[in-house]
């Protein structure tokens, strides 16, 4: 069976962010899909990575040696999250410092070079939510999530299928627009599920 890990960092479980996890979690179970289903927050993960995880130091925090070992295990790997200041919220950005490290993720080589990624083959999916215009997002802030995911996340561990999706304006968006929105979230969710399984 096919396996994936749906992330989710939002502290207010009646976000829209909690509806898109429902929903991802509900579409990849219908198509035969596994999920490893983590709430970040609720989960209470520590997002401080500590001096003794440095470089390929192994982890003694049962947290992260769950996270790490179903990243490998799973086919794609969906992050759902808020644009906090153009990053992701805090303890999401822990996770990716403690869990997207080496040996897993990826192998250092030469301090002059790139990485040797190893996630190769799995697909990598970003939903996220922001209340700033899409044009203003795009011109003006240059749409720095897209190049943290698609390039220093994704690209540098190997993962060449990404997509990433902004839903907003969500401050004041009504029922029949998150409606749509996660419909969407549904048939992006099952495209890939049919390209990639």
């Amino acid at each position: 069976m096919k396996a994936a890990s749906v992330i989710l960092a939002h502290p207010y479980e009646k976000s829209f962010n909690h509806a898109i996890y429902h929903k991802s979690i509900a579409v990849l179970e219908k198509n035969g899909v596994h999920v490893y289903a983590h709430d970040l927050y609720e989960e209470n993960f520590d997002p401080v990575m500590p001096k003794e995880e440095l470089g390929r130091q192994e982890t003694k925090d049962i947290l992260v040696k769950k996270y790490t070992e179903e990243m490998c295990e799973s086919d794609i790997l969906v992050f759902i999250h808020p644009n906090w200041w153009g990053q992701p919220p805090a303890i999401l950005k822990g996770y990716i410092d403690r869990v997207f490290r080496p040996p897993y993720a990826y192998d250092e080589t030469d301090p002059a070079e790139a990485g040797i990624g190893k996630l190769q083959g799995k697909i990598g999916i970003v939903f996220n939510t922001g209340n700033t215009d899409k044009e203003r997002e795009q011109k003006y802030f240059q749409d720095p999530l897209e190049n943290e995911w698609v390039r220093c996340v994704f690209g540098f561990c190997g993962i060449t299928q990404t997509y990433r999706k902004l839903f907003g304006i969500v401050a004041g968006s009504s029922d029949a627009q998150r409606a749509q929105w996660l419909q969407e979230v549904g048939t992006i969710l099952e495209t890939y599920i049919k390209r990639g399984l």
